[in-house]
């Protein structure tokens, strides 16, 4: 048989069997903001699945409808385990939801808050509360030191 008539897999079937987004095994703890965000990712989600049901033919355009509802299980998924963490007003220790600014051996200052993983973005100064970070400083009071890539940092402000 010539190979004009057979069909190689083209990038649509490809892109048709995208793998699911990974969840995390950690508890998925967000914030009022976290919460908030995951909310509109997941209507968001489910517009693009509407909208890839309707707008025509599935087969001929298989890459947005693997894409929706990829994305549609997983925010779904990751909406049903959210566990809403109330920031403290007043905190005196470090813990999730809270700004953390350290102050490194070399003087300089850091700022960050520590929020659920979906919500991380280390650029934008927020980070998860899994991460090595957070980790070294849940639990410390202005004043304490902790260890964080090898190199102490002090807590110097908590809000």
């Amino acid at each position: 048989m010539s190979v004009a008539f057979t069909r190689e897999n083209d990038l649509e079937a490809t892109a048709a069997d995208l793998p699911d987004r990974p969840i995390s095994p950690h508890p998925n703890l967000v914030t009022a903001r976290g919460l908030e965000a995951l909310d509109a990712a997941l209507a968001e989600a489910r517009a693009a699945y509407g909208a890839a049901q309707t707008e025509g033919d599935v087969q001929a355009d298989r890459t947005a409808m693997a894409r929706a509802t990829r994305d549609l299980r997983y925010y779904s998924a990751r909406r049903a385990t959210a566990q809403l963490i109330e920031t403290p007003a007043d905190p005196e220790t470090v813990q999730f939801g809270v700004t953390v600014t350290l102050l490194r051996e070399d003087e300089r200052r850091q700022t960050f808050r520590i929020v659920g993983e979906d919500e991380a973005d280390p650029a934008k100064g927020s980070v998860s509360y899994v991460s090595p970070l957070a980790s070294a400083v849940m639990g410390k009071a202005v004043g304490d030191v902790a260890t964080v890539a090898g190199r102490e940092v002090e807590i110097i402000a908590i809000a």
